[in-house]
């Protein structure tokens, strides 16, 4: 099995749209902490072959992989520390999911949540079940199974909603091991129960797909407006408020420190109003994320140093993935047929080798006999009255040649140095 001595984590970001708050305190936050810990191997790429199942705007992702890629960067991701790459600059990541692809049991993927979900959806609107699926969503868990299993990662940091692709890739990962040997390490999901899952503007999960979100590098001006637009209660200045439910509360508590969570849970007791309430939520993002955005900005106004920072995680990534794939293609069969000619001629020169031969005669006693790779007879033995007495007369003979028996005689017109020789030849193959 290929495997590292080092943890490896890996961690992969769909380029389907522009980072929001969301994205940065459940991914990119931790994930960037993650990878200044001591002994870890970490693997951050942009998913854009993933992002292809759902967009068919292809300025859309372009526009995407720059924005993601700037996110990161500009919150303190190290390519030098790392391997940040883009999943289509790794040829080996397409060829590993059609490999896959013959190991993963259709049975399975039916199983898989968000093709069953599209099922559901059609089956409710009395559709075709398969209406509008692409075989691409169908076949989403194992191109992300290539992604992971590529790296041999042990780690894989998830939301609770991607724990069964990670159980998909595990299924897989372990079928190719069975049938093929020991290549892949069986991925683990990394749950980080202290991560938030934030709400967004209208209380909902943060999504694209609810649109509701907070961009992550709004302008300042812009961040106060959509601050301000987060959906409250009704409840007056000086009438306590609830923290539970409280989106706006849930944000702040994302960013904030234990004190400062504190004591906006006491200004909430104490009816403050909400429009103080989201200046105090305004104030904390934009310490935080204000460093970060001009550097993020100057990431985006300079595309081609975010190109060659990519190209260069490439370079790195495919340093482990090009020879790991070699392995692969030579596991399943894909190989070079001069090697297997080579191969062939081993083995034969391999079974060319004189061979001791038991058997048992008329009257009951085990005797054997040394032939040579021709089937010319070189010794003959006496009887024995067991099997294992002739076994070990034969391991004898192997061990220490003729002189370990000197009643036996070679066959006639055979040296005693041929005998020799047959048995050494045996000896050295062993």
């Amino acid at each position: 099995m290929t495997s590292s001595p080092v943890l490896r984590v890996l961690t992969g970001i769909t380029t389907s749209g522009t980072p929001h708050l969301g994205n940065y305190v459940g991914s990119i936050r931790p994930s960037v902490r993650a990878s200044l810990a001591p002994g870890v191997e970490s693997f951050y790429f942009l998913a854009d072959y993933h992002a292809l199942i759902k967009i068919d705007d292809p300025a859309r992702i372009q526009r995407s992989t720059l924005e993601i890629a700037a996110s990161w960067l500009a919150a303190g991701l190290d390519p030098n520390r790392v391997a940040f790459y883009r999943q289509s600059d790794i040829p080996e990541i397409p060829e590993l999911t059609w490999l896959l692809t013959c190991m993963s049991a259709k049975g399975m993927l039916n199983r898989a949540h968000a093709y069953k979900a599209s099922v559901d959806k059609n089956t409710a609107a009395q559709a075709d079940p398969d209406a509008d699926i692409s075989a691409g969503l169908f076949m989403y868990p194992v191109l992300m199974a290539a992604d992971i299993v590529l790296f041999n990662a042990h780690k894989v940091p998830v939301g609770r909603d991607q724990i069964q692709h990670i159980e998909m890739a595990r299924d897989i990962a372990q079928r190719f091991n069975h049938s093929y040997g020991e290549h892949f390490v069986l991925p683990e999901a990394l749950i980080e129960e202290s991560v938030a899952t934030l709400p967004g503007l209208d209380g909902r999960k943060m999504s694209k797909s609810y649109d509701n979100t907070i961009p992550l590098f709004a302008p300042r001006a812009e961040l106060r407006k959509l601050i301000a637009g987060i959906v409250t209660d009704s409840r007056a200045p000086g009438e306590p408020k609830d923290t539970e439910g409280s989106a706006l509360f849930q944000i702040y508590q994302a960013f904030a420190s234990e004190a400062e969570t504190a004591q906006l849970r006491q200004a909430y007791a104490d009816g403050i109003a909400w429009g103080d309430a989201k200046q105090t939520l305004f104030e904390r993002i934009d310490r935080e994320v204000a460093p970060m955005r001009e550097a993020y900005q100057r990431y985006m106004d300079n595309p081609g140093e975010v190109e060659s920072i990519l190209r260069a995680g490439a370079l790195k990534a495919r340093q482990t993935a090009t020879p790991f794939i070699a392995q692969l293609r030579h596991a399943v069969g894909l190989r070079d047929l001069n090697a297997q000619a080579t191969q062939k001629s081993a083995k034969a020169a391999k079974t060319a080798l004189p061979s001791f031969k038991q058997y048992r005669e008329a009257d009951g006693r085990f005797h054997f006999k040394l032939v040579d790779a021709q089937g010319r007879l070189l010794l003959l033995s006496g009887g024995f009255d067991a099997p294992k007495d002739a076994g070990t007369a034969i391991r004898q003979l192997q061990a220490e040649g003729l002189a370990a028996l000197g009643h036996l005689q070679p066959a006639d017109g055979v040296s005693p140095d041929e005998v020799a020789e047959a048995l050494d030849a045996l000896r050295n193959a062993a």
